[in-house]
């Protein structure tokens, strides 16, 4: 059975090198608020791997192949500079890598020209986007036509949702649940990937009668128990990590892909949700 972690986060060199100095050159600020902060225990919340890392750390845990997100970049530079990052990462490993490209819709013409460049060098998606923390309306004619154009491209877009009911943390942004639902009637086009189960969605029935919505399980252990699983109403659903993100603080000091996988397996989900789901809709 292939296994597809389709929710993997990598940056270049230069962030990883000194990812606080390079968010303040690079005017990320609400990006270094959530990904260099250090838990009370003085844990950091992620580490900043490199590619033949992440390999190695999908070879540990019987993965075949991994997805690379972008992030909800403020800057459409630094969009540019990953999605360049991403391509020189999947053609080096094209058996085990595939990537979606950041953008940042406000950027309008430009960041929809991005968005064709990456389309023409392999690009399988869009994301991981938040126009809650890109300060981008939803009606705003620049985030519609992004949107447009992924369905004319047949780009899955993943979107990045909070539960309103989790925990505050910094750099934490509302993402009311409405507005999801809302674009997947207004765009059935399109189809979307709601990371985090949809921050709850994936057990609403409202959200589950969408055909274009899937989930994905990213992050799941720092929002949820392992009884979440068979909560979700969806068959929907793409196992995602959020890696380099540190899942279990309390038995992790590096990121690891195996231990949430195997959370899965004991929690009965399904090859579907495992890989298949993922390698059909992205067409891997």
């Amino acid at each position: 059975m292939a296994i597809i972690d389709a929710h993997v986060h990598l940056y270049p060199p230069e962030v990883n090198r000194d990812p606080i100095a390079w968010a303040a050159t690079a005017g990320e600020k609400q990006w270094a608020q959530l990904c260099t902060r250090r838990r009370r225990s003085g844990q950091a919340v992620q580490t900043f791997p490199s590619v033949d890392q992440l390999l190695r750390d999908l070879d540990a845990a019987g993965v075949t192949q991994a997805v690379l997100l972008g992030w909800y970049w403020e800057n459409h530079a630094t969009c540019v500079r990953q999605n360049d990052f991403y391509s020189e990462c999947v053609r080096q490993h094209p058996d085990r890598l595939a990537a979606f490209a950041a953008v940042q819709p406000a950027a309008g013409l430009i960041a929809r020209d991005e968005i064709q460049r990456a389309a023409d060098h392999g690009f399988i998606g869009l994301g991981e986007l938040s126009p809650h923390a890109q300060q981008i309306s939803m009606t705003d004619p620049h985030w519609q036509q992004v949107l447009t154009l992924a369905a004319k491209l047949q780009l899955p877009v993943n979107l990045h949702v909070t539960d309103p009911l989790s925990r505050p943390y910094p750099g934490r942004v509302e993402t009311p649940l409405d507005d999801f639902l809302a674009l997947a009637r207004d765009f059935p086009a399109t189809q979307f990937i709601l990371a985090h189960w949809g921050g709850g969605l994936a057990w609403s029935p409202d959200a589950v009668a969408l055909p274009n919505v899937w989930f994905d399980t990213a992050a799941s252990p720092l929002l949820y128990g392992a009884d979440v699983w068979p909560r979700a109403l969806s068959d929907r659903v793409l196992f995602g990590t959020d890696y380099p993100l540190i899942l279990y603080p309390q038995q992790e000091a590096a990121p690891t892909v195996s231990r949430l996988l195997d959370e899965g397996k004991k929690a009965g989900a399904s090859a579907a949700k495992l890989g298949e789901n993922a390698a059909h809709l992205l067409r891997l």
